[in-house]
């Protein structure tokens, strides 16, 4: 089973290079009529919506849209018919996941200019070799299962940069508690006493960035927690165990 996996995997990272390669050549030929077009098209269609650049799928003939907020359209070059869902690609040994592959770099982007001060961020006392950014929910029992990882993960130099996903969603119960982290004096201490379950001192506070992050998870394709996003921009949906994680981060 191990090795049909590892062939899988193998696969993958030779069609992903070869899908990339296709679509960094077909964005440089993007006609920008065509692309004007389209966003005229779906605003018209839904003005409501902010949409993001116009660039070229993996299928002639489509070109994706991110909403902002929402799904990544699929969206034919006349602008007349768009659809949304998974879309795969066909490769020896499976299927890629073109959606993934798209949002790939858009996360990293994302996270890369988030600052250190809006995260929660657990480092090594020595060497950060490496590091994960996890949305994360207090009330999640396998958040709380990866968080008691926490130790075992900065003991191997991985630095675990928390981000806020209340699973209830904006001003729920699970909002409120979670924000207590970012309002507390003591982050650190204050997001593991939630993990357990404990009574903190801290208090909630409206200037926390709670909010922006649950709207910025559903940007990137977060649909539960914990998710866990590697630097490259990889997103592992649910909890892995410290060593296997670190086996992911190539430590």
């Amino acid at each position: 089973m191990q090795y049909r996996v590892k062939v899988f995997v193998a696969a993958l990272v030779i069609a992903l290079s070869s899908f990339a390669g296709a679509e960094e050549a077909a964005d440089n030929v993007i006609d920008a009529s065509v692309a004007s077009h389209i966003l005229t098209k779906l605003r018209q269609a839904r003005p409501d919506f902010e949409y993001g650049e116009v660039s070229s799928s993996p299928i002639d003939g489509l070109y994706q849209v991110q909403v902002e907020g929402g799904p990544l359209l699929y969206v034919a070059k006349d602008g007349n018919f768009m659809l949304t869902g998974s879309l795969y690609g066909v490769v020896d040994g499976g299927f890629l996941d073109m959606q993934e592959l798209a949002l790939k770099p858009l996360r990293k982007a994302a996270l890369d200019r988030l600052a250190d001060a809006d995260q929660i961020i657990f480092s090594p006392k020595g060497e950060v070799k490496s590091y994960i950014h996890v949305f994360t929910d207090v009330d999640c029992g396998y958040c709380r299962k990866l968080h008691q990882e926490v130790p075992e993960l900065n003991a191997m130099g991985i630095e675990v940069r928390y981000l806020a996903y209340p699973r209830a969603g904006i001003n729920s119960e699970s909002y409120r508690k979670i924000a207590t982290a970012w309002c507390a004096k003591d982050r650190l201490e204050t997001m593991t006493r939630l993990k357990n379950r404990q009574p903190v001192d801290a208090k909630y506070c409206s200037d926390n960035p709670v909010a922006a992050q649950y709207e910025l998870g559903n940007q990137l394709g977060v649909r539960g927690t914990p998710a866990i996003i590697l630097p490259d921009g990889t997103m592992l949906p649910g909890y892995l165990p410290a060593k296997q994680l670190a086996m992911r981060l190539g430590l």
